[in-house]
């Protein structure tokens, strides 16, 4: 069984889901690291770096140009219903 990859921009929080040892800064997300962490030692989930140009999601919850829009919405194989044929 391969293992899921979540992809995520953020060094720092790959590495935290990485590190077994608790960092005081993230006592509020004690639980939701403990389970990334025993499902990454179960080699059920796995963390891919992609960088933000190519993180497709940002157009779901951020506000970007329309040049990057428009590449997105490409990527993600969206069309404009709207647009006269």
């Amino acid at each position: 069984m391969k293992a899921m990859d979540l992809h995520c921009d953020n060094k720092a929080t790959i590495m935290i889901a990485h590190n077994p040892i608790q960092h005081d800064r993230m006592k509020y997300a004690e639980v939701d690291r403990f389970f990334i962490r025993e499902n990454i030692d179960k080699w059920c989930i796995s963390f891919a770096f992609v960088k933000s140009k190519d993180q497709l999601t940002d157009i779901l919850a951020k506000g970007v140009c329309g040049r990057i829009f428009n590449d997105m919405i490409d990527k993600l194989g969206m069309i404009d219903i709207y647009t006269p044929s």
